[in-house]
């Protein structure tokens, strides 16, 4: 059943994966990371400030004091920087200290070293008072501790990015992996495994995905498969009653009832043939017998053969391995096609391995473009048409086997009505091995 999942298989290529897993995961780590970073480093930054500004308020404290035990007992201060009544005292702590009180304060000025203010009432109704400000040492050491935290952050960030990249790229392989199984799976190869291919230890959603679509494909398999075999089964059950019908309408006395029955029972039997071979080739067992053959005069001798007034024109010979029966069906039934939908004249061209067919019809309609052969379907909407639709699912399953890619695509001049349909037979370079080992990548379809 190769090739069964072809439009599924276009939707995915157009949806993709390629949504950036990785970049987003990395860009989601790093940003946390960031995050947290900066957080920490402005927490770790305030503490060290606090703690640093307390020290240097304490040891202010243990100096005016011991200032004010040197000044009541000898009536001098005995340590720098210590002033008696300092006018530029800030208003609070010198209202705590007229109160009979310590005092001390920080000041921040916005710009520079913070101010440290430390004062003590003296028992003569003086007030000893001290001016620092914050060590350069301790700012240096804020400076470095910032510097630190900046490249600890930058450090972080940069690591959560390789972790998400690393962690990222993991699942984003792992969905490849999938993706690509899937693609194989709606291609036809109904043997791949989602889960085994997307292989590894790690137990995640991705083996629920993979899991969920094995399990789809089998389900598929099978209903594709039943619905095959009974198509097959009611198909071989009307061959013999068809045959029968068609003898006895042969026995009976000439005239136009008989050739109505007749032409009847030619097209019932054609179109059991036809379900018949179509099931063949669904079922993927059919193996081509390979010859080597002039590809050009091949084509001229069976053309003209099917139609001697349609001229083929080899603009290049070329030799070919391919089995000559499937290939003069499938040239058979696009010729066919060219002749009941377009117009003509039909124009046949071989260069190398590459075989055209042209109308001068309307073209091929814009569904059939767009999802490929189907069968049961023609190029009349209203199904009052001639043919049963297989046509052309014929050739591209016969195509498939032969390991060739069949295109179609109209003539459509700008702005114009399509002038034209053409259907392209590309065969392999090499023969193929076995059935859908070349798998026909459909790029437009056509009536049949």
């Amino acid at each position: 059943m190769r090739g069964f999942l072809r439009h599924p298989v276009r939707r995915m290529e157009r949806v993709g994966l390629h949504t950036g897993i990785r970049w987003k995961l990395s860009a989601a780590i790093a940003l946390v990371a960031g995050l947290v970073a900066i957080a920490l480093s402005l927490v770790v930054h305030n503490a060290a400030r606090v703690s640093m500004l307390d020290n240097a308020r304490d040891l202010a404290n243990d100096r005016v004091q011991l200032a004010q035990r040197n000044y009541e007992l000898y009536g001098r201060t005995n340590f720098p920087n210590i002033k008696i009544d300092d006018p530029g005292m800030p208003p609070a702590v010198r209202e705590k200290v007229m109160a009979g009180r310590r005092a001390s304060d920080v000041s921040d000025r916005g710009s520079g070293p913070p101010d440290i203010w430390a004062a003590v009432p003296a028992k003569d109704g003086h007030v000893l008072s001290l001016h620092s400000h914050f060590p350069d040492r301790s700012m240096d050491v804020m400076k470095d501790l910032d510097q630190a935290l900046v490249i600890g952050s930058i450090a972080v960030v940069l690591g959560g990015s390789a972790l998400g990249v690393l962690i990222g790229g993991q699942l984003s392989g792992r969905l490849r992996k999938a993706a690509a199984a899937a693609n194989r799976v709606a291609g036809g190869d109904t043997d791949v495994r989602v889960r085994e291919a997307i292989g590894g230890v790690v137990r995640d959603e991705t083996d629920d995905l993979a899991r969920a679509v094995d399990a789809m494909a089998d389900a598929l398999r099978q209903r594709l498969e039943a619905e095959r075999r009974v198509t097959a089964d009611i198909a071989h059950e009307l061959r013999t009653p068809v045959t029968g019908l068609l003898t006895a309408a042969e026995l009976l006395p000439p005239g136009r009832p008989t050739e109505l029955v007749l032409d009847r029972a030619k097209a019932m039997r054609t179109l059991v043939e036809d379900v018949l071979e179509v099931a063949r080739l669904d079922s993927a067992s059919e193996r081509a017998e390979l010859q080597d053959i002039m590809l050009g005069e091949f084509v001229a001798r069976r053309v003209a053969a099917k139609d001697p007034e349609i001229v083929v024109r080899i603009v290049h010979e070329s030799e070919v391995t391919t089995d000559p029966r499937r290939l003069e069906r499938v040239l058979f039934n696009l010729l066919a096609n060219a002749a009941r939908h377009g117009r003509p004249p039909i124009e046949v061209s071989v260069e190398g391995r590459v075989i055209r067919i042209r109308d001068h019809g309307p073209g091929f309609p814009e569904e059939l473009l767009a999802e490929g052969p189907s069968r049961f379907r023609t190029g009349s909407m209203d199904r009052s048409g001639q043919g049963h639709g297989l046509g052309l699912t014929i050739a591209a399953g016969q195509a498939r086997v032969l390991g060739a890619r069949l295109t179609f695509r109209n003539i459509r001049p700008a702005g114009l009505p399509a002038e034209g349909a053409v259907a392209v037979l590309w065969l392999p370079e090499h023969a193929p091995t076995s059935t859908g080992s070349y798998p026909m990548l459909p790029l437009s379809g056509s009536s049949g």
